[in-house]
């Protein structure tokens, strides 16, 4: 088995549904997730303020 190069530490918490706010280790400031699009369309949802979904959050990272 190869060496742990990184282990995430991240808190999240939930604000109004659907927002949630991710701190992540070593930065100041959090990374919000919400619905948007088709997604808050599909769950019929009518949030405040849109943010990226989480499927969002991973297809950036996997493009990258």
């Amino acid at each position: 088995m190869g060496r742990v190069i990184h282990t995430s530490k991240i808190k999240i918490y939930q604000d109004k549904r659907p927002v949630r706010r991710a701190f992540i280790e070593h930065f100041e400031e959090p990374v919000y997730f919400g619905v948007h699009g088709g997604i808050k369309e599909f769950y019929g949802l009518e949030p405040e303020v849109e943010y990226p979904a989480t499927l969002d959050y991973i297809v950036a990272g996997v493009g990258g």
